[in-house]
């Protein structure tokens, strides 16, 4: 059984907090929303258990992981605290089966074959297709000229719920023209899946230009959790 202690948290760490969730109230007001649309997923990759124990304490209920070991890892550590885990990175076909027996949310399909290993008739997994903005094709995500029939491979798989859209803002373009650009795609699929509105945009610099695009779920990680430990 996890030893789960949660005594107060380090100061840097509630301030850090505080200044994002600050940043996030600002943004929604700027773009006439309400802050509690936004949902602040707070990514933890490298970090030691401890700290989402810190950040448990803080309120925080939402955390990311990237790397299926270690989130497997700790979802199980933490099992007693009322967390809900949403897995960001990448995930391996042969490893889809495993990512979703903890994981609550899945912020990366952008295949197929992806959708198929995770489809299920016993229970359903939330997800987000991630669409490449990238002319990249190695990077993760899918091309937005195939972004219409993947959402219909979601929609027909048992057990595989389609909340919306996740993008990362390529590094040479201004942030908030392409988190319009997602925001635009969402639009575009209205018509095939008119639930499917949730968009996962928005990092650690670029979060408020997110938000006035209408994000509904950041990924944020060093802006709260400060560097990540010299051994990672």
């Amino acid at each position: 059984m996890s030893m789960v202690s949660l005594g107060a948290a380090p100061v840097d760490l509630a301030t850090r907090l505080e200044t994002v969730r600050s940043g996030v109230t600002d943004a929604a007001r700027e773009a006439g929303r309400d802050a509690a649309e936004v949902t602040t997923i707070v990514v933890t990759k490298f970090h030691p258990v401890s700290l989402i124990e810190a950040l448990y304490a803080l309120g925080v209920r939402h955390v990311g992981e990237n790397r299926h070991q270690e989130a497997q890892s700790k979802a199980a550590e933490l099992a007693e605290l009322c967390l809900t885990w949403h897995f960001v990175g990448q995930v391996q076909g042969k490893k889809a089966r495993q990512v979703r027996a903890y994981a609550d949310v899945i912020h990366s399909v952008d295949r197929d074959s992806l959708v198929a290993a995770l489809a299920s008739g016993e229970s359903t997994i939330d997800c987000f297709i991630q669409v490449n903005l990238t002319d990249d094709a190695a990077r993760g995500g899918v091309d937005p000229a195939n972004l219409p029939a993947l959402v219909d491979t979601v929609l027909a798989a048992p057990g595989v719920h389609l909340l919306g859209l996740m993008a990362v803002a390529p590094l040479t373009e201004e942030p908030r023209r392409a988190f319009a650009r997602v925001r635009e795609l969402s639009e575009q699929i209205r018509s095939q899946a008119p639930a499917a509105t949730a968009l996962s945009m928005g990092m650690s610099q670029d979060y408020a230009a997110a938000v006035l695009e209408g994000a509904t779920h950041l990924r944020i990680g060093t802006a709260i959790t400060g560097n990540r430990p010299a051994f990672s």
